[in-house]
């Protein structure tokens, strides 16, 4: 069964998400956790490095390069596991408890592009 809806928030507070497109161009282990490992991921006009919790979660991660997937561009960089994340990839099931996959576009489209 489906987990309920989340408390409305208004349509402003949405818009402030930067949601796009990129490709994952590596999948790197992270040496210091169990779960993290080290995306690099074109966006078109750069690359960003995005730590995710993919570690234990699917079992031959090289799959993934080459993929396209959404990510959260503008969030404030995060410290983990002694490395700096740019960003957030879009997963689903996670909190679901559901194997995850990725959130990705039906064709494909060029990297940077926006959701929304």
């Amino acid at each position: 069964m489906p987990a309920p809806i989340k408390p409305l928030i208004p349509h402003s507070l949405l818009e402030q998400i930067d949601v796009r497109v990129g490709t994952i161009a590596s999948v790197e282990e992270v040496p210091k956790s169990r779960k993290l490992v080290r995306l690099r991921v074109d966006f078109g006009d750069h690359t960003r490095v995005i730590l995710a919790g993919l570690k234990q979660e699917r079992p031959d991660l090289s799959v993934l390069v080459g993929k396209q997937a959404l990510f959260v561009v503008n969030l404030e960089p995060k410290p983990l596991a002694g490395e700096m994340s740019e960003g957030m990839l879009f997963d689903l099931g996670y909190a679901d408890g559901v194997t995850p996959v990725l959130a990705v576009p039906e064709a494909p489209v060029p990297n940077g592009t926006r959701a929304g």
